[in-house]
């Protein structure tokens, strides 16, 4: 049957066979991102994420941003590949954008959640050879329903979450203690006022940076915060850094 086929190449009656694509080589090695959380307190929702960026065993840098405002009311958290995560939330803003400018109005929330999950599905080949996966959190303010929360797997599957969820290397450590507080603690996360929902958020991500090496810690000597986003009904805004300095000295947690 081979040579049949080949004979059939030889005089132009079957299309050559598509070229494979490479595997990437063993020691190939990406910048990796962790770890990020979302949950939803009194106000909205709380979405923040630690700053290093990995390459194995490598620190490659401690000020990435990995919580992006997406537009008026969506914020976007990236865990993964921060090159192919900074490129999806630059589509997803310019789509927005487009549809905003074109139909004279903002697109729905469903709008947005799709197309976030064809841009990961888009994304498959490369998160399947190891050197492009991104798992996101998207979360949005909604003026009648509140703050929302979802997170996405590779293939783009879509999942709402009430209360909260984090993803990354580092999440493992910190979703049970996040579910011990939310069902366990004194009161439910969606209870919590702005200042105790920053102060957990900041102890979970200290609390993931101990366990998990891909994941870094507050250091106040060389001035590296997480960031810390919220969204309520009087917008989107990142914390300031003095803000978070005064919580983490509020915690009596000063780490060189």
């Amino acid at each position: 049957m081979e040579d049949f086929l080949a004979l059939l190449r030889e005089r132009g009656q079957l299309l050559p066979a598509p070229p494979v694509a490479p595997r990437p080589p063993e020691h190939f090695e990406t910048t990796e991102g962790t770890t990020i959380l979302a949950l939803r307190y009194r106000d909205g929702v709380l979405v923040a994420g630690d700053r290093r960026a990995t390459m194995g065993n490598t620190v490659v840098y401690d000020r990435a941003d990995k919580v992006l405002a997406i537009d008026d009311s969506a914020v976007l958290a990236i865990s993964g590949s921060p090159a192919i995560g900074y490129e999806i939330a630059r589509l997803l803003e310019v789509s927005f954008q487009h549809y905003r400018r074109s139909q004279l109005q903002t697109l729905s929330l469903d709008g947005k959640l799709r197309t976030l999950s064809r841009l990961l599905r888009e994304n498959l080949g490369l998160a399947m050879q190891g050197i492009g996966a991104v798992v996101p959190i998207l979360a949005a303010y909604d003026p009648q329903e509140g703050g929302k929360i979802f997170f996405y797997d590779l293939l783009g599957a879509q999942f709402e979450t009430v209360d909260f969820t984090a993803t990354g290397s580092g999440s493992p450590t910190i979703r049970g203690a996040l579910y011990y507080q939310n069902r366990w603690g004194k009161r439910p996360l969606a209870e919590y006022d702005e200042a105790k929902a920053v102060a957990l958020a900041l102890k979970l991500l200290e609390t993931a940076a101990e366990y998990d090496t891909a994941t870094g810690g507050y250091r106040s000597r060389a001035r590296i915060f997480p960031q810390v986003m919220r969204l309520a009904a009087s917008g989107i805004a990142l914390l300031p850094e003095t803000q978070l300095e005064a919580h983490y000295q509020a915690l009596g947690r000063d780490s060189g």
